[in-house]
């Protein structure tokens, strides 16, 4: 790669780094509010436990263990044990929020510091295409047919966690051509 592909790619490269970093602290936001969603319905874990989650196995896991359990038997042919379920849920979690936070980190590189629109609209987005995708996947149910307290709070939730990352990203100094700020 010559020097002036190498320049052009750099700020790419800067923005998913930030945007992995905007990732994880908008993951831990939106634990931070499923977490205070749990105390206030009468749940008393502390927080690390919360946060780690316990299940049996992987049939009472939800959605992102279900999501790595398929992807691993897709690519290695061979099924995780029970005593997996809860590390995949996590990983796989984790992954996801840093993932979106990377593609807005990478966005932002490209067009300028992300404003509380740019927060709302990934966590709206993020929000939207886990049921676009886990519907088909048989891993989520319609969104019709839950109540609309529980959408409300989904949807709140993807939305602290939109709005976390693009605060992360402004902070850093992401975009096109911008400084860190002091």
């Amino acid at each position: 790669m010559g020097p002036d592909r190498e320049r052009a790619a750099a700020p790419g490269f800067a923005g998913m780094a930030r945007g992995l970093v905007a990732g994880v602290v908008g993951t831990t936001a939106m634990d931070l509010f499923w977490y205070v969603d749990h105390r206030l319905t009468g749940g008393s874990q502390s927080f690390l436990d919360f946060e780690r989650g316990a299940t049996k196995g992987f049939d009472d896991a939800g959605a992102p263990a279900q999501v790595g359990r398929r992807v691993v038997r897709a690519l290695t042919g061979r099924d995780l044990d029970d005593e997996h379920a809860t590390l995949t849920s996590n990983v796989v979690h984790w992954a996801t929020g840093a993932s979106w936070g990377m593609a807005l980190g990478l966005a932002s590189a490209r067009r300028g510091r992300p404003g509380l629109a740019s927060g709302l609209a990934l966590g709206a987005m993020a929000w939207a295409t886990s049921y676009a995708a886990l519907v088909p996947a048989g891993l989520y149910e319609p969104p019709w047919t839950y109540d609309p307290p529980t959408l409300a709070r989904d949807l709140g939730s993807h939305l602290v966690f939109g709005t976390a990352v693009a605060a992360v990203l402004r902070r850093l100094g992401a975009g096109a051509g911008g400084r860190a700020r002091r």
